[in-house]
């Protein structure tokens, strides 16, 4: 590997921390901590072009990611994703150049394996023997199935409403696995007790600074895909937000870098769920942060998040691109899972649909405009949510009868 990380700074303060060491949020203020790398050195060691010889994968921008020696990277494969035309699914939402980038097909079929193996890679190379955390949905899988493969014990507590199929995945990784009542913050809260008492390293969503850079590599995906151009719209479903924020930074750091083409931005959209939108709330009320949602209820566990640590930094990516956040009811998620699958056969998850959901309405309100090209993010395969599949039931077949 040949990474250009020089250290990490608090994203709310800018802090200076040492690369080397353990370091899970600001000793000051509690921010959560970034990857800063040398931009210059990156711009005259590597040009874009250079990637074409490198295999598919997210590592192909290893000299924008914090792993220093090959040796640590713990890998199940992580290609990149594609970004499919949907043009069926795109007449039927009057968006043409709908576009969507498919996560189902990493690595435990969601988006969080890339999280997990830039995080769980970083812990190897620091030497973290056993860590934790909390999830609503696939996290707990993803760091489940990367521990496994880099031998550190993973401790992963859920709501025990968290869908079925990702609670015995998870246990099938050999992570020891908690349930209890109530949401991810109740879970989190377990985990931070845990970690105080244990001395176990802490993988809660931006407790760690390594998530977020395995997160941003979906940006550049999306960049070197449409050749180092931005689509107009990027709608994103938001729980924690790690993905939106790492796609931000991962624009950031292209525009310094200079690979990016002039003038290239994007608008993201967060999509939320109705029953839990703590960062629409924030949004249209121009608040900096989000309150922590009452009572989160939807089908869509991954959002089911009642406030993000992060969510000054969604906030900000917001607005600083000219975005919008949308709430969806649950209805409305279902009914655009069924859409997709009929329309592209494209099993999305709920979360994923409840991006296609926040699309269509701001499509529908002329938010989005005629001709924009629009990238929403599919973030897990359908199939990890098979107790919330749509579709038309099975009928049963008499013996010599025929389908009519």
């Amino acid at each position: 590997m040949t990474t250009f990380a020089t250290h990490l700074e608090c994203a709310r303060c800018a802090m200076f921390y040492e690369l080397d060491t353990i370091q899970q949020t600001c000793a000051r203020d509690g921010g959560p901590l970034l990857v800063r790398y040398d931009l210059r050195r990156v711009h005259d060691a590597l040009a874009p072009e250079a990637l074409r010889a490198r295999a598919p994968s997210l590592w192909r921008y290893r000299e924008l990611l914090p792993v220093g020696r090959d040796e640590h990277v713990v890998s199940l494969g992580e290609s990149m994703t594609p970004l499919l035309a949907a043009a069926r699914l795109g007449r039927a939402l009057a968006m043409p150049r709908l576009q969507v980038k498919d996560e189902g097909l990493l690595p435990t079929a969601t988006f969080k394996a890339r999280g997990a193996a830039v995080g769980v890679s970083r812990a190897k190379e620091l030497g973290v023997t056993t860590l934790a955390l909390p999830t609503a949905g696939n996290a707990g899988a993803a760091w489940a199935a990367y521990g496994a493969r880099a031998g550190i014990r993973v401790v992963v507590v859920m709501p025990e409403t968290t869908p079925q199929v990702i609670q015995r995945e998870t246990a099938a990784y050999g992570a020891d696995v908690w349930l209890v009542p109530g949401s991810i913050a109740d879970a989190g809260a377990v985990v931070r007790k845990a970690c105080a008492e244990h001395g176990w390293y802490d993988a809660s969503t931006l407790k760690e600074p390594y998530r977020v850079e395995g997160k941003k590599t979906m940006g550049f995906e999306v960049a070197e895909q449409l050749g180092w151009t931005l689509p107009d719209v990027i709608v994103y479903p938001t729980g924690g937000g790690v993905g939106l924020i790492g796609m931000w930074k991962a624009f950031a750091e292209l525009r310094e870098v200079g690979w990016l083409a002039a003038g290239a931005t994007t608008r993201f959209v967060a999509a939320q769920a109705a029953g839990c939108a703590p960062i629409v709330r924030a949004f249209e009320e121009g608040a900096d942060e989000s309150v922590p949602w009452p009572d989160p209820v939807t089908f869509a566990a991954g959002i089911r998040v009642p406030k993000a640590l992060g969510d000054f930094l969604v906030l900000r990516a917001l607005r600083e691109s000219g975005g919008a956040a949308v709430a969806v009811s649950d209805d409305d998620i279902a009914a655009h899972m069924r859409l997709a699958g009929e329309r592209e056969g494209m099993l999305v998850c709920p979360e994923g649909a409840a991006a296609l959901a926040a699309a269509a309405r701001l499509r529908r309100e002329g938010w989005i405009r005629d001709g924009e090209r629009v990238v929403v993010f599919n973030t897990g395969s359908g199939l990890k949510y098979a107790e919330s599949l749509q579709g038309g039931a099975p009928r049963p077949l008499a013996p010599g009868s025929l389908p009519s």
